[in-house]
This record gives structure tokens, C-alpha cells and sequence, in this order.
């Protein structure tokens, strides 16, 4: 069980998360002029990366606010929480 710590309400059990995917990705700016191939990129792949992955959260029993967390995909420890408009501290730019 992992412990989650919201930067809203502070550390909480996982049972109180809905995991949102992986953090920073953006829909295409222009959606009528993207192709097949591009929505099928956005929709289904993800970087996978081993280590350190930036991941979207969001607290549904408790303050019900979206944020980002950075996770070791390896050890499960979290590095950092950090909310949706932040750049995180570490400043670990495995994104986009």
C-alpha cells in the first residue's frame, strides 16, 4: 500500500486515490487536423520509462483535486507531490 502525499491535505493511503495517468500530456492543439495515427499516439502510448515517472492523481476522498506526483516505477517511492499548474522542485524534466 502506498502512502500518498496530497499538497493539499498532506500524506494519505492510496485507497483514498484514483491514479490519472501519466502527468504533462497534452491533447493536440489543432484536433481536426490531426491524423489517425497522431490520436491513436496520444490516446494509447505512454513513455513507460524505468525510474522516475511523473504521474497525475487525483484525491477522490478527500480534498477531490488533481495533482502530480513523481514515483519511481521500480521501488514505488514517491519523490515528490506537486499541484497541476507546479513545476515540480526536483526538476526532474522527464516530460514534455
Amino acid at each position: 500500500m502506498l502512502i500518498i502525499p496530497c499538497p493539499y491535505c498532506g500524506e494519505r493511503d492510496e485507497s483514498e486515490f484514483t491514479y490519472g495517468g501519466e502527468a504533462h500530456r497534452h491533447p493536440p492543439k489543432n484536433p481536426t487536423s490531426v491524423t489517425e495515427e497522431e490520436w491513436v499516439e496520444y490516446l494509447f502510448y505512454r513513455t513507460n520509462v524505468k525510474g522516475e515517472y511523473h504521474e497525475l492523481w487525483y484525491h477522490s476522498s478527500g480534498c477531490r483535486k488533481w495533482f502530480n506526483v513523481i514515483r519511481n516505477t521500480i521501488s514505488y517511492k514517491i519523490s515528490e507531490s506537486y499541484m497541476i499548474n507546479a513545476e515540480p522542485k526536483e526538476n526532474k524534466n522527464n516530460y514534455e
